[in-house]
């Protein structure tokens, strides 16, 4: 007789082990490959967590804390007045006509820049001669610093300037305004600069994701009898379309800290009406100059909360299908 704690085996009567029950030694070898895994991911992790914490989460906190005092950064803050600063930050009209502005600038950018870098981006990945010198020039004005363009801009677009001048010189001279001063106009003018600058990052992003796309697809439609107009719209679109949302999240982003084009290239009094301020430059004018740290950490904050939740909503309902495609589940093991 056998216990009931074992089975024969069929083959010789031997007992066996209970269905299910592994070896000892082989539950230790997982047990011991596990927590050395868990090792590795915790020891490439560590520093970067560390850097993260110090130098993002750390400031962060700082700001939020000074952002509660009435602060001129000298000594330690000790006039505490609550959420103060972030009223008195919605009450300002300046503030507010830098809000309006960063929002001209996100939906600006999108509108202006994507139609214009898909367009350019289709072209530029077609075989024809000179191709390459023409990707080159697309991505110039992207490389150039900040600083210079907005040095550049600000000397053509000034009264009396390089703009001015051609205008006057092709009979167009009653076209010529106050690009940089007007401040109905200042916004849209800079919105261009931006584009200008900016139009190039796009049409490489997307000239990245065209070289993805699969050619038997567009020779496939094109036998198919699809024209070169319906091969765009129905195969390569849809399938630049990761690409595009890429871009879209990093040009919003990037709008709504825009500060150094804008910086350079607008005019003090000018932005200190709000016709060409943007929340990071309203941040530098009344916080660093002003010396009102404690109402610039408030404008910082507020700042970060806006991008956060932009990018938190951009995430959710235009990335989701793209990140949750990324995600591959774990295989189950026997």
């Amino acid at each position: 007789m056998t216990s009931t704690n074992q089975t024969l085996n069929p083959a010789g009567g031997v007992p066996a082990s209970p269905a299910g029950l592994r070896p000892a030694g082989r539950t230790s070898n997982r047990a011991a490959e596990t927590r050395r895994k868990w090792y590795e991911i915790i020891g490439l992790t560590t520093p970067a967590i560390v850097v993260y914490v110090m130098f993002v989460l750390v400031p962060m906190g700082f700001a939020f804390y000074y952002s509660l005092f009435r602060w001129r950064g000298v000594g330690p803050p000790t006039e505490y007045i609550g959420f103060d600063n972030y009223v008195m930050a919605f009450q300002d009209p300046i503030f507010l006509d830098a809000l309006r502005n960063n929002a001209i600038i996100v939906f600006g950018s999108l509108a202006i820049q994507g139609p214009i870098a898909l367009g350019v981006a289709l072209l530029l990945n077609r075989n024809f001669r000179g191709r390459t010198v023409f990707r080159l020039l697309a991505f110039v004005p992207y490389v150039l610093a900040e600083v210079t363009v907005g040095i550049m801009w600000k000397l053509i677009l000034t009264d009396g300037g390089t703009f001015d001048a051609l205008l006057r010189s092709i009979g167009l001279g009653g076209l010529v305004q106050p690009w940089l001063a007007d401040l109905d106009l200042v916004i849209w003018t800079l919105l261009f600069v931006l584009t200008w600058k900016y139009v190039g990052f796009a049409i490489i992003l997307l000239l990245a994701g065209l070289s993805n796309v699969p050619q038997e697809l567009n020779e496939a439609a094109a036998i198919d009898g699809a024209s070169w107009w319906q091969i765009q719209r129905h195969v390569t679109l849809p399938l630049l379309g990761p690409t595009i949302r890429i871009w879209m999240f990093l040009s919003m982003i990037g709008s709504l800290q825009v500060f150094d084009v804008i910086w350079v290239t607008s005019v003090p009094a000018v932005r200190s009406l709000g016709a060409s301020a943007t929340m990071a430059t309203y941040m530098v004018d009344n916080g660093f100059f002003a010396r009102l740290w404690g109402y610039g950490n408030a404008v910082a904050v507020i700042l970060f909360a806006i991008s956060f939740v932009a990018a938190l909503l951009f995430q959710r309902f235009l990335l989701r299908r793209d990140i949750e495609g990324a995600i591959t589940r774990r295989a189950n093991r026997p």
